[in-house]
């Protein structure tokens, strides 16, 4: 497929994740008070998005505790600036093995598995405007861990988020998991066009070499939507790379918590260096109701 240069680009900032980042930064948000300030910041950098997963504020350990979802949507919807939401619906679906001689019973302290209802509670609850869904089962880089989600746990998901009025953002880790999206989509699970990220450098997902990423690309339908980043060090990289091949950026502590060698970023200027390369590629960074209005979103009030 030959480049076709993205010439409106939105950008979504992923703010805090649930990687155990929160001791290698002071700037990676752990209060939903801290986590809804960073986004509204970066919100004003030129984020048309904000991704958002919520954390113990005291550990700083990921969490999907409702009222910390709730206090983080009231914050940045009560703020004197527009963005569009995106909430996390990964969390739930955490395995952890036993060693390999004895992988039974899971280890209970990092085992997170709970039905499709109780992992959009939080979605259902806020009613965003997106929210993520991870389109398979992957191998982490963290020995016997598993990020599980299964065919039947998606489309009892998707069908969730669909009714709810909430747009899916596939999260693929690789080809296999936008073989399934489109299966999604053929099945009325997901409507289309679809949005997809496309999440590059992930172990043991696809990696983050151009040949891996136009791959990527070229399994995505031409009607759908897509955004895609690359963890440390490559995330200004893939800002270009992305653009030239046609879709959206991501940036944010969630992927890399450095703005140069050094200098430990916070995410309203990972967001002002991701603004400065798109438009100095010549393209226009779009903001949140040009995004709605691109990708037919429904703002609704929360319950």
């Amino acid at each position: 497929m030959p480049l076709s240069m993205n010439k409106e680009v939105f950008i979504t900032c992923a703010v805090t994740g649930s990687g155990g980042t929160q001791d290698r930064s002071p700037h990676v948000p752990r209060s939903p008070k801290q986590i809804a300030e960073s986004s509204i910041a970066a919100a004003k950098a030129g984020a048309a998005v904000v991704h958002c997963h919520v954390r113990d504020p005291e550990t700083g350990a990921p969490s999907r505790d409702l009222t910390y979802y709730r206090e983080v949507t009231d914050r940045i919807r009560d703020a004197d600036v527009d963005v569009v939401l995106n909430l996390t619906a990964g969390m739930g679906g955490d395995m952890v093995f036993g060693p390999s001689d004895a992988p039974f019973p899971l280890n209970e302290a990092g085992t997170d598995m709970v039905g499709a209802a109780e992992r959009v509670a939080h979605i259902a609850e806020c009613l965003p405007e997106i929210c993520t869904l991870d389109c398979g089962t992957m191998n982490f880089a963290e020995a016997d861990y598993v990020m599980t989600n299964t065919p039947g746990m998606l489309t009892s998901m998707g069908r969730m988020m669909t009714q709810l009025g909430v747009k899916p953002e596939i999260e693929a880790f690789d080809t296999g998991h936008l073989w399934y999206a489109k299966q999604l989509v053929a099945d009325g699970v997901l409507e289309s066009p679809a949005l997809v990220q496309l999440c590059m450098g992930v172990p043991w997902g696809a990696p983050d070499d151009l040949n891996t990423f136009m791959a990527m690309v070229n399994n995505v339908p031409q009607d759908w939507t897509f955004s895609a980043f690359a963890l440390g060090r490559n995330q200004m990289a893939y800002v270009a790379a992305a653009v030239l091949a046609g879709g959206n950026v991501r940036v944010g502590l969630e992927d890399n918590l450095w703005l140069e060698k050094g200098v430990l970023a916070e995410n309203y200027q990972l967001v002002e260096r991701a603004r400065t390369i798109i438009e100095t590629m010549g393209a226009t960074v779009i903001g949140p109701q040009a995004v709605r209005e691109k990708l037919g979103l429904l703002k609704q009030a929360p319950k």
